[in-house]
């Protein structure tokens, strides 16, 4: 496996040996489903176990784009579908125009006020959710083995900068102020986004390495997969801030939940899997989530990929600062299942320090209290959180017409 460093076997030797070729099954989709659609936006649902649901109206207009070689003019064509107000641009397949028409309407139980809730908690919390997005879940999603190996083994696997900083711009869209409004560009993301989930889903199967890796799964990104994605975002994020016991009101609460859920609906996922609460959502992300982390080799190659992304802020010399913030962030069994390195000098330090700097910021306790040290944390994170935001930088999230091609 290219890019799998020695050290990283031998600090994961023992699990890794353990995976062996075709790595671990996934436990949380051997269960049963259990999670009631009463507790969804829609109230109300078959029930079916998201496991074996994908996306019906997507899946089969990505196919034959693909099949039909349009890929490359579609690719061409989306270039300059950039804001939400646009129309689409003239010359695409009629299938595809005609899904897309309907795929970018906003869900009837959108909440304007909510939305606008949701920009305040950024302005507010923005520090925040930048390191937790980027530090937390982003290396979280490298203890999600089907989503690891789906990133790994698709086309984007190839130039694993690119594929990160093509991720990052969803979670930057979704914190922009203007994300849902005509002119914010949240929309068109989740809708480019969706149909690289169904060109992913048509591909993939036919890569060896996915198939030998995949605990038996025959389709990738399945509706289960999506919400797996989905807690390791906002309810990740919100279990975080309140173990930093950052103050939210339940308006920026509420706000931040809804931006979450009309997200998940513009990406595909059914109404019927969208939480329609934090107490639905926590017992959702405990059966679909929780269970699922494990350690992968392609998990740790993306790992080794994020923080040597990090390492660019001056030299690696903040590495070690990162490594132990980000175990504090995900915990020791993330950290341990994504091999990232033991910090003994600044663990304790910023176990200590981060509560002091968010009790700071948060007007809790007066400027005396930090001591020194801390701002040398405060000074990492912010350089981390607009790195992560630069990564996002205008891009084409553009449709794959092949897998990995190693």
């Amino acid at each position: 496996m290219d890019g799998l460093s020695r050290r990283r076997m031998l600090i994961t030797g023992g699990t890794l040996g353990a995976l062996g070729a075709l790595g671990a099954a996934t436990p949380a989709q051997a269960r049963p489903w259990t999670w009631a659609p009463s507790g969804s936006v829609a109230g109300q649902g078959a029930g079916t176990d998201p496991d074996w649901v994908w996306d019906d109206e997507a899946d089969p207009v990505l196919a034959a784009v693909i099949d039909r070689g349009d890929v490359p003019k579609v690719n061409g064509l989306l270039r300059q579908w950039t804001r939400n107000d646009q129309p689409l641009p003239a010359g695409l397949p009629a299938d595809l125009r005609d899904f897309m028409e309907h795929a970018r309407q906003m869900p009837a139980w959108a909440d304007t006020r909510k939305l606008k809730a949701a920009v305040d908690f950024t302005k507010k919390k923005g520090i925040y959710t930048g390191a937790l997005y980027g530090l937390g879940s982003g290396l979280m999603s490298t203890a999600i083995p089907r989503e690891a190996r789906a990133v790994y083994y698709s086309k984007g696997g190839a130039d694993m900068k690119d594929r990160i900083a093509k991720t990052a711009k969803l979670g930057y869209d979704v914190g922009d102020l203007d994300a849902y409004q005509p002119q914010g560009t949240m929309i068109v993301t989740c809708v480019k986004t969706r149909l690289v989930h169904a060109a992913v889903r048509h591909l993939l199967p036919q890569s060896p390495g996915w198939s030998q890796t995949s605990g038996g799964q025959t389709i990738p990104i399945s509706q289960a997969d999506l919400m797996v994605t989905w807690h390791s975002l906002p309810t990740f994020v919100m279990r975080k801030l309140k173990d930093w016991r950052v103050p939210v009101s339940t308006t920026e609460s509420d706000g931040f939940l809804h931006v979450w859920q009309v997200t998940a609906h513009l990406l595909g996922i059914l109404d019927e899997y969208i939480p329609a609460s934090w107490d639905e959502a926590n017992a959702q992300s405990r059966q679909a989530l929780d269970p699922v982390l494990a350690a992968t080799p392609e998990g740790q190659n993306l790992t080794d990929v994020l923080l040597d992304i990090v390492a660019e802020l001056d030299a690696g010399l903040t590495r070690p600062l990162i490594n132990a913030f980000s175990r504090y962030t995900v915990g020791d069994r993330v950290g341990d299942l994504i091999g990232l390195d033991e910090e003994p000098f600044w663990q304790p330090l910023i176990s200590a320090a981060w509560p002091l700097l968010v009790a700071f910021r948060e007007g809790l306790i007066p400027l005396p209290l930090i001591p020194e040290a801390a701002w040398t944390v405060e000074e990492a994170i912010r350089k981390f959180v607009l790195l992560f935001l630069g990564e996002a930088r205008p891009i084409d999230l553009e449709i794959p017409d092949a897998n990995r091609p190693s």
